[in-house]
């Protein structure tokens, strides 16, 4: 079974992204970033207007919600990272290109509101946030992948992870209009998901087995646009001992609701170097599951003690 070039899979699948593009267009709803920041609760900082400085106990939010809303936004905010490569990825040209520039103008939305409800309601240190940030894009982001189908791979993933993510945090956040936020963005992450996901469905269908190889590689591989973070273990960590998003999450609502729709464990026409890449998907699933299940039992043990000694 032959290896499809990259310009053949881009051509191969282009009416399927122009499909979907229409599919998408029928079902994105608009909505705009103003309309979920509580405007009426901000007040001037220092500096310029001589106002209050933010000091910690201006936040209502739990640390672990703060934590993970600060990674969720400064990961939004590699945007022209993510363009440029995306774009490199997959062209500027026919529905490709009006996919890239729509995707872009999407996500363009959850920085813009994300950073506006932290700055009004003073949820975290807006100098500390600006000065991560710059720090952040100046390291930029670069796609560990190379090639149309690894690319769709981890987009696949890579969406529905950030959609958990953002929906656990706005349910951590213990405020309404956070949670109403994180839920709005959330929706535009499944989208996306849904877009790439079945794009590489289609792939699957196209050329299985080389599909199969992309996936392994990005499963067996995967890590969330956000690592480049300064301290992001650290934070990952909190994020993870909160509930918010761990390796059992990680495995049961990201990896295996998107494997089981390609149905990449029902396949029939695989060549040998498909069943090979099968196989060692299979194997780091196993892998997987024993690592989260020990990671949710030492941090159910531990939540024990602390419990007793409260």
């Amino acid at each position: 079974m032959r290896e499809f070039s990259q310009t053949e899979l881009l051509l191969e699948l282009e009416p399927v992204v122009a499909g979907e593009l229409d599919r998408h267009h029928k079902v994105a709803k608009e909505w705009f970033p103003h309309e979920y920041v509580p405007w009426s609760e901000g007040r001037d900082y220092d500096g310029l207007f001589g106002g209050d400085a933010w000091v910690e106990t201006d936040s209502k939010i739990p640390e672990e919600a703060r934590v993970s809303l600060i990674v969720n936004l400064l990961t939004e905010d590699n945007l022209p990272s993510y363009h440029y490569e995306i774009a490199t990825a997959f062209g500027r040209d026919a529905a490709w290109g009006t996919w890239v520039h729509r995707w872009t103008a999407e996500e363009g939305r959850h920085g813009t509101a994300i950073r506006d409800y932290l700055t009004v309601t003073r949820a975290v240190d807006p100098v500390a946030l600006e000065r991560a940030r710059m720090n952040h894009m100046g390291e930029g982001f670069t796609n560990a992948y190379e090639g149309v189908l690894h690319s769709l791979a981890y987009v696949s993933f890579q969406e529905l992870a950030t959609r958990i993510s953002h929906r656990n945090t706005g349910k951590a956040s213990q405020d309404p209009n956070c949670e109403r936020l994180l839920a709005r963005i959330a929706a535009d992450e499944n989208l996306h998901m849904l877009f790439y996901r079945n794009l590489l469905d289609a792939a699957f269908k196209l050329t299985p087995s080389q599909t199969m190889r992309a996936v392994t590689d990005v499963v067996t591989t995967f890590q969330m646009p956000g690592t480049g973070i300064e301290g992001f273990t650290r934070k990952a960590m909190t994020i993870a001992n909160a509930g918010i998003y761990d390796l059992r999450l990680h495995l049961d609502d990201v990896l295996m609701p998107v494997l089981r729709q390609w149905a990449v464990f029902d396949m029939k026409d695989l060549d040998p170097e498909g069943e090979k890449a099968r196989e060692e998907l299979a194997e780091f699933l196993a892998r997987l599951e024993v690592s989260a299940s020990r990671f949710v039992e030492r941090r159910e043990a531990r939540r024990a003690r602390q419990a007793a000694q409260a």
